[in-house]
């Protein structure tokens, strides 16, 4: 019954580009009495695929669940009550400001809770009624942008589905929330959950941390990194297909699961740990590997999302910082696998420690030759 849905792969945390080179984070609510802030770059980005598909539910974030325990319902949306009180991101809402999108902090917005009674209902037809919630698409303006949905089966046999968009929540935000909700009780008298002490912190600080650190010699710094990585723009990705590409990207795409036995991925470690390599490098070096088996071309992009929380003070916030990084391979001269996974872990590395730059500013400051078939730089 778990599921989870979206752009939401965060392997990756790392430390700045060097110690002292980022602004630390100020708290915006001492900075600004009003609710109205700015977006994060990686905000704008979604902001701008939404106004293009606003019926989309390409970047619907969900995750269900069966409720094992005794409920009491009551009890549970007050959980979520003071969930949304405690991280701003969920009681969020966006707008168009002088022709620019702008995210409002509401002081106080109630849970959008539903009781669905599915007792009568047979496998197939909760799981339909799950996507179908799960895929209702949002309003970014007028929200809400996180939905509770419990559907009433009997004891040990509730489903619970939380529902959000990606603008406002990210896997690592999911949890975090589901954290604060293991660690929520009551008074015991039917009263407000007991929750740790809110964050220190909010997601608008992170944006305005964003502005600060991209104004100044950290944010130059990234940029010239970045733009000698990805300098005389490289080919687009010729994979051989069995149809026509479509003339425009669509979300109609699909995945395959699959498992690694014990002992594969036993050998994996021990490959990787022998090579002072992660398996995530490993595995990219292979992937690689198998592209440039497919297309013959001798240099490989991958994109891989990077948790984009480099600072401690972001660990404990919902929000949406998730960042593409742009992996770059170089497979001419055909190598031996161990010296080309030497080149992709100098890559990570490196890709790690200059994760703060945005994607959406790279893509903006390079101008790549843009194709409505396929995302820039990387497929």
């Amino acid at each position: 019954m778990v599921e989870l849905r979206g752009r939401l792969s965060e392997p990756h945390d790392a430390g700045g580009d060097g110690p002292g080179g980022a602004p630390p984070v100020d708290d915006a609510r001492g900075e600004r009495d009003a609710s109205e802030y700015p977006l994060s770059y990686g905000q704008r980005a979604l902001w701008f695929l939404h106004q293009l598909a606003p019926e989309s539910a390409a970047y619907n974030v969900f995750f269900a669940m069966r409720v094992l325990s005794q409920l009491d319902a009551a009890a549970l949306r007050r959980a979520f009550q003071s969930l949304i009180e405690r991280h701003a991101s969920l009681r969020t809402t966006y707008v168009v400001r002088d022709g620019n999108p702008a995210q409002i902090v509401h002081a106080r917005r109630e849970v959008f809770f539903a009781e669905v009674d599915a007792t009568r209902w047979g496998e197939d037809e909760l799981n339909a009624r799950l996507l179908e919630e799960a895929h209702r698409p949002f309003d970014l303006e007028h929200g809400p942008l996180f939905r509770v949905h419990l559907f009433l089966r009997g004891r040990g046999r509730h489903v619970l589905l939380l529902t959000s968009h990606h603008i406002a929540i990210d896997l690592w935000s999911l949890v975090l929330v589901m954290n604060d909700l293991r660690l929520s009780g009551t008074d015991g008298g039917g009263g407000a959950p007991v929750l740790p002490p809110a964050p220190e912190h909010g997601y608008t600080d992170y944006v305005l941390w964003q502005e600060r650190m991209l104004a100044g010699e950290r944010g130059e710094r990234l940029w010239e990194y970045w733009r000698k990585q990805l300098a005389d723009e490289p080919a687009t990705l010729d994979l051989p297909l069995d149809r026509p590409r479509p003339p425009v990207q669509t979300y109609r795409g699909a995945s395959h699961a699959f498992k690694l036995d014990a002992g594969l991925t036993a050998r994996l470690r021990e490959f990787a740990k022998a090579e002072r390599a992660t398996v995530y490098m490993t595995l990219l070096a292979a992937f690689q590997t198998l592209l440039h088996r497919h297309t013959s071309q001798d240099e490989i992009l991958v994109g891989s999302l990077a948790s984009g929380r480099s600072r401690a003070e972001f660990k404990t916030i919902v929000g949406y910082f998730v960042n593409p990084l742009v992996m770059r391979a170089h497979v001419g001269g055909n190598p031996i696998f161990r010296e080309f996974l030497g080149q992709v872990r100098q890559t990570v590395l490196a890709a790690l420690k200059r994760q703060d730059y945005p994607f959406p500013l790279l893509i903006e400051r390079l101008q790549p030759a843009r194709d409505a078939s396929r995302s820039p730089l990387f497929q």
